[in-house]
């Protein structure tokens, strides 16, 4: 089964998540950019659902950190930030899709799916 790195800091959001992914995927969590850049690191990820605003370091950098390293590991923005320029922010940044909060569990598992299959 492949595992999902869910970069959130926020408890609510990251229980959504666990709900939608967990009859496909297994998952980790980092509360914050920086643990998802160490975890990345850690290696055994094969996606990375990555919030924008989070302490320590924002999803931005950190995606930008991780693609650096491994730049064919796919980065999914998932963030309550809907403006087009938000969208852009994340895509120059490095993340390969954007979700907006709240997102569907249709629509997450169908992004997901696409990037990495089941």
């Amino acid at each position: 089964m492949k595992t999902i790195l869910v970069a959130e800091d926020n408890d609510s959001n990251y229980i959504l998540m666990t709900y939608i992914l967990r009859r496909s995927y297994q998952f980790l969590r980092a509360k914050n950019g920086q643990e998802a850049v160490d975890l990345v690191e850690k290696g055994g990820v094969d996606l990375v659902l990555m919030d924008i605003k989070m302490p320590v370091m924002d999803g931005l950098e950190a995606t930008g950190k991780i693609k650096a390293a491994h730049p064919d590991l796919p980065v999914v923005a998932l963030t309550a930030n809907a403006f087009e320029s938000d969208r852009q922010q994340a895509l120059a940044a490095g993340c390969d899709q954007f979700l907006s909060k709240p997102v569907s569990a249709e629509k997450c598992l169908a992004v997901i799916d696409s990037l990495i299959g089941k």
